[in-house]
């Protein structure tokens, strides 16, 4: 398969899980404010929807995030950027960018991210890159 019919691809399964991610995000907030206005209960009841809100809340930041990395990938195809490594400026492998639609660096410069941790790494100072959100 041509490098350009896989991009296609890639482009539709990230619109397609951004569209999902869209629709739960909506329908987990509003089932949750529809919980508390028909929950009255006990201790245990109101440690239980915190808990859960807490947990909620988490999984919310996630596909937050998630989201947030898919529409930089859906931009960086329509400016033609989409699947070159930002430190490296190599093509990220087609294996890649099928487990990880909207990586932003090629596995060796993941892993060159990871093992440098959040001080950062020596990548040439023009390079640009918010490792919060590529880090998969």
């Amino acid at each position: 398969m041509a490098r350009q019919d896989f991009l296609n691809e890639v482009q539709q399964l990230l619109l397609q899980r951004r569209e999902a991610l869209r629709k739960a995000s909506n329908g987990d907030f509003s089932m949750l404010q529809k919980m508390r206005q028909e929950t009255v209960g006990d201790v245990v009841d109101f440690a239980m929807d915190s808990s859960n809100d807490e947990l909620n809340s988490q999984l919310a930041e996630v596909e937050n995030r998630e989201l947030a990395s898919i529409e930089i990938a859906l931009e960086k195809m329509k400016d033609g950027s989409y699947g070159k490594c930002e430190a490296c400026r190599k093509n990220i492998p087609k294996a890649r960018l099928q487990a990880l639609p909207y990586a932003t660096l090629c596995i060796d410069c993941q892993r060159k991210a990871e093992e440098a941790g959040p001080q950062g790494t020596d990548w040439p100072s023009d390079t640009n890159i918010d490792f919060d959100v590529n880090i998969s």
